[in-house]
């Protein structure tokens, strides 16, 4: 019998070497990944999977799964959990295919795991360095992978994209999708369609030309590349962007070249059509954001916070639309796009709707990129009057650009980069939705001075703002819009809201059983996940989670149980919260009806803040350099004064601050640069600066330890929107 046993186990592992096993043993055989393009145009047919990031290439990110209903989400309760190896921001929305999960965390890793119960099949780590975190503007993210045809596909925070056995974790090949060195990161989810890889990146916080590339998806061989915003004058990339570079693109810029201006990076969600055959790309920001210091103050900028459409082989230019001209708010267009056939004046047409930050709702003709329609989904929008009739183009509000003196208020972001749904059910678009006061946008003197790893923007936003240019700063409008955040219903067809619900939340999911699900908790230590009725707005189920939620949950179905699962842990931003805890791994949690699992538990507080014995005290003009120097270069990740959720180590608390020498190796030797705290001396600090700095965040600690009310509050100083990327 012993034999019997032993031989049985070995057959069975051969068996599973071979992709003739399943994760899930009643589910069946599985293929590990075997996707193609026919099965993922029939994706509605397989509601137990999610083949691709946004459930379908219409990008509707809907679940026709109803086991889990309106009645019975009573029931819903945690099936398993998987800790990962990271206690930095999770966004990735997993995919699922026969039985297998396939999730990316923080770093760029890459994790497999039985569907059914959360044990581990395979986890890749593609080694990315620390270095990189630099260059990333709100935490070491990805949002995700692709699988296809055997393979599953990351883009890696360092610019690589990298193919990977879908049975056995393997690398098959990888190919650097950027220019080394060069100020680029990728965090977005690569999109698979016609045999190619599609992949952008993020960077237009730090200068450089934002450009998406394709891949053969068996060899990794790049087919082409198209650039978004213009190189030198009368200089050639080589590349198939080139022709509409030259007559489209750089009659819309002016002034100087440089190297650094640009952005437009496709830095969210691009999207594949099968029905044509193109793909969509939503760009993001110009650089600087400054439309002074990267264009002498005019020109719309193509194609900068536009939507782009390309023949999805060649990567040929088909048609454009601007949807912020000249943007100067970070007004970045990369919010989700969906795909819907839209009943037009008594006709069908092939239609896409996209609600980007800029707080308008566009509907868009995909064969020819001419505007369907436009109107605000939030109140406030004051950057435009409208669209002209004509030609579909925003009628700007010129007094909302500030120049190189003069500050403006302008809205704050309507809709970022978290996930949209679409329930063809009830015929709404879900949506995080925000509005509320302008923010106040206020610019850097000329000469403007670009520093090359450095988020130089051309607007103050941590650093200290002079006297006479505070002066200057316009005062709040007398009757500002009530700030209200909401879980929003968007009906495309009426072009109005069908629902609103107060929400602060994330990423949302519709599905077959009337429910839209919601996690909260975006930049805070814990989390929470609602569920609504799709149909009304009526909150029907909620649990905390012991980690914040940023990404959207997905469905699936295994062995006949529906599950609802979400990647949690919260990112660095936003740097300000109330609630610090213990920093705390990334945790994947799936619920089912009647689950047995259980929720980890809840971090602890956060270490409190270090006292510095008295004797040890820095001149005043120390710490004057060191507040300047730490807006600079230490507040994007760390928050203005070291406030932060504590995901980035509030440094006020850190064991590091008590001794001088422990300090030096992190800050001027890079001890922690795998963690991503570079060494910034000399590259960025003098000789001694790294003991200024401590003294500052001495003096932070002791402000800290005497009025704690206050250690957690935002800080005086006026400062731009913040940036999601």
């Amino acid at each position: 019998m012993r034999i019997n046993r032993l031989r049985l186990a070995a057959t069975v592992l051969a068996l599973a070497a071979l992709g003739l096993v399943g994760a899930a043993s009643k589910s069946g055989p599985t293929r590990f990944g075997q996707v193609d393009d026919a099965r993922i145009a029939n994706a509605a047919k397989e509601p137990q999977n999610w083949l691709v990031h946004s459930a379908n290439q219409a990008a509707w990110r809907y679940s026709a799964l109803d086991q889990i209903n309106v009645d019975s989400i009573k029931d819903l309760k945690v099936a398993w959990t998987v800790e990962f190896d990271t206690d930095r921001g999770q966004e990735s929305t997993p995919i699922v295919v026969d039985g297998v999960a396939y999730v990316s965390t923080t770093w760029s890793k890459v994790y497999a795991v039985d569907a059914k119960t959360g044990r581990q099949i395979w986890f890749f780590d593609p080694k990315t360095p620390g270095e990189a975190g630099l260059l990333a503007c709100c935490d070491a993210v990805n949002r995700g992978v692709a699988v296809y045809k055997g393979k599953v596909y990351v883009g890696t925070l360092d610019g690589r994209l990298i193919a990977i056995d879908a049975r056995t974790g393997k690398q098959v090949w990888s190919t650097m999708t950027v220019p080394e060195n060069e100020t680029y990161t990728i965090t977005s989810a690569p999109r698979v369609g016609g045999g190619l890889i599609y992949i952008g990146n993020a960077g237009g916080e730090f200068g450089g030309r934002g450009f998406v590339s394709a891949y053969d998806a068996e060899t990794g061989k790049k087919a082409w590349k198209f650039f978004l915003t213009p190189g030198k004058p009368g200089v050639k990339d080589g590349e198939v962007s080139d022709e509409i570079m030259e007559k489209v693109v750089q009659p819309t810029w002016f002034g100087p070249y440089t190297d650094y201006r640009g952005g437009a990076n496709v830095w969210g969600s691009l999207i594949y059509d099968p029905d044509l055959k193109q793909v969509y790309l939503p760009t993001g920001n110009g650089f600087p954001w400054n439309r002074q210091f990267r264009s002498d103050g005019k020109g719309d900028n193509l194609f900068i916070a536009s939507i782009v459409a390309l023949d999805a082989r060649t990567g040929k230019y088909k048609w454009h639309y601007q949807e912020t001209p000249g943007d100067v708010w970070d007004f970045d267009a990369v919010a989700d796009i969906v795909m819907l056939d839209l009943p037009v004046n008594g006709k069908i047409r092939k239609a896409m709707i996209h609600t980007p930050k800029a707080g308008y709702a566009w509907e868009l003709d995909r064969v020819t990129g001419k505007v369907i329609s436009g109107v605000p989904f939030v109140d406030g929008v004051t950057w435009t009057s409208g669209l002209d009739p004509k030609t579909g183009r925003p009628i700007m509000d010129e007094a909302g650009f500030y120049d190189n003196q003069n500050p403006v208020r302008a809205p704050g972001f309507a809709h970022s980069w978290q996930p949209t749904s679409y329930s063809p059910k009830t015929g709404y678009l879900y949506l995080q939705a925000s509005q509320g006061p302008p923010g106040l946008f206020t610019p850097t003197p000329a000469p403007y001075e670009w520093l090359k790893g450095i988020d130089r923007r051309g607007i103050y936003r941590y650093n200290t703002i002079p006297p006479e240019t505070i002066a200057k700063q316009p005062p709040p409008p007398p009757n500002p819009v009530t700030r209200r955040s909401f879980l929003l219903a968007w009906d495309p067809v009426k072009q109005a809201p069908a629902w609103k619900t107060d929400a602060n939340g994330g990423g949302v999911l519709a599905t077959g059983g009337n429910l839209v699900f919601q996690g909260q908790g975006r930049g805070s230590a814990m989390g929470i996940l609602n569920a609504y009725r799709a149909d009304t707005g009526q909150k029907v189920w909620s649990v905390n989670t012991s980690n914040g939620i940023s990404t959207g949950p997905m469905s699936y179905m295994v062995d006949g149980e529906q599950y609802v699962l979400l990647a949690t842990g919260t990112a660095m931003f936003p740097p300000i919260a109330t609630d610090v805890r213990a920093r705390q791994k990334g945790v994947l949690v799936a619920f089912k009806l009647n689950g047995k699992g259980a929720m980890p538990a809840d971090p602890p507080p956060a270490p409190p803040f270090k006292v510095i014995p008295a004797d040890q005290q820095w001149p005043a003009a120390d710490i004057a350099w060191a507040h300047e120097t730490f807006a600079s270069f230490c507040a994007r990740c760390h928050g203005d004064g070291s406030r932060n959720n504590n995901v980035v180590p509030d440094l006020r608390r850190s064991a590091y601050l008590t001794s001088a020498e422990a300090w030096k190796a992190v800050v001027e030797d890079g001890a922690l640069r795998d963690r991503g705290m570079i060494a910034f001396y000399p590259r960025f600090l003098p000789p001694g600066g790294a003991e200024k700095l401590r003294g500052y965040i001495a003096d932070e600690a002791r402000k800290a330890i005497a009025a704690p009310a206050a250690a957690a509050a935002p800080p005086p100083t006026p400062v731009g929107p913040p940036t999601e990327h």
